[in-house]
């Protein structure tokens, strides 16, 4: 008898504590909604009404998940938000991720302009590459890894949205290989246009767009880019320029960014 409720406990535990994890994905769901992220936070009641769970199961949950970091509770506010070690496993594994789910978006993009495709990241003051894709099925491996300056490039302006100009002057500096109010210049006209463009800064010869890459919060976390010859290429940049934003919309919709209206259809 002992032996048949202990056989028939651990099913049943193990179900409790699957529906107790659905439970708290439901609670970082609802502190993930655009509600939470308009408001910077959300009060367990609200949370409680978005969960369809009563008040006090919801209070239990989130300081459960705030002892460990999940999520964290504003002193001031007492609303809860998600929490520095949720981010800090996201940021772990986001860069893998990142280049999985870019590949074949980048293929895709790089049949459609005849043209190798780059998926590029900030470091410090350099844009380096993590992902170089032909319309080949091959990868450049010889740019991967590879750091540029970030301000001669159509990607910097784009990794950049976001910054203020005293965030530019404190990266950068006041150096004569940059021009902060330039740089500002190009990061504003990448932010009205949904994409940057580049002639001749990278190197003689050489333009290139490029399209900035969303994650779930709506930060830019990397940017799409095509640089090729001038003879062949100059002309079709803003037909290339919307072909990358529609291919780094795709890659930013699979890292759960929604975004708040619609891109523009390509001609």
């Amino acid at each position: 008898m002992n032996e048949a409720n202990a056989a028939g406990s651990a099913p049943m535990s193990a179900r409790n504590q699957g529906h107790g994890l659905r439970r708290d994905i439901d609670l970082l769901e609802a502190l993930g909604s655009p509600d939470a992220c308009h408001t910077g936070g959300l009060g367990v009641v609200r949370i409680a009404q978005l969960v369809g769970r009563e008040k006090s199961q919801v209070s239990r949950a989130l300081k459960a998940l705030a002892e460990v970091g999940i999520v964290e509770r504003d002193p001031d506010s007492l609303e809860y938000r998600l929490g520095w070690r949720l981010f800090s496993l996201v940021a772990r594994t986001s860069e893998s991720r990142l280049v999985r789910v870019a590949g074949p978006v980048m293929h895709q993009l790089s049949v459609g302009l005849e043209e190798t495709s780059h998926l590029c990241v900030l470091h410090e003051k350099e844009v380096r590459t993590l992902l170089s894709v032909s319309g080949h099925s091959y990868r450049l491996r010889e740019w991967e890894g590879r750091g540029v300056p970030a301000w001669i490039t159509s990607a910097g302006p784009v990794l950049l949205q976001g910054a203020s100009p005293d965030e530019l002057y404190v990266r950068f500096g006041a150096t004569d290989e940059v021009s902060v109010p330039a740089l500002w210049a190009k990061v504003k006209q990448a932010q009205e246009e949904g994409f940057a463009r580049e002639i001749d800064e990278f190197e003689p010869g050489l333009v290139g767009v490029s399209a900035p890459v969303y994650d779930f919060r709506g930060r830019v976390v990397a940017a799409l880019n095509v640089t090729a010859p001038t003879d062949r290429f100059a002309g079709r940049l803003d037909h290339a320029g919307r072909s990358a934003m529609a291919a780094a919309a795709k890659v930013s919709a699979q890292l759960g960014w929604e975004p708040r209206q619609a891109m523009p259809r390509l001609p």
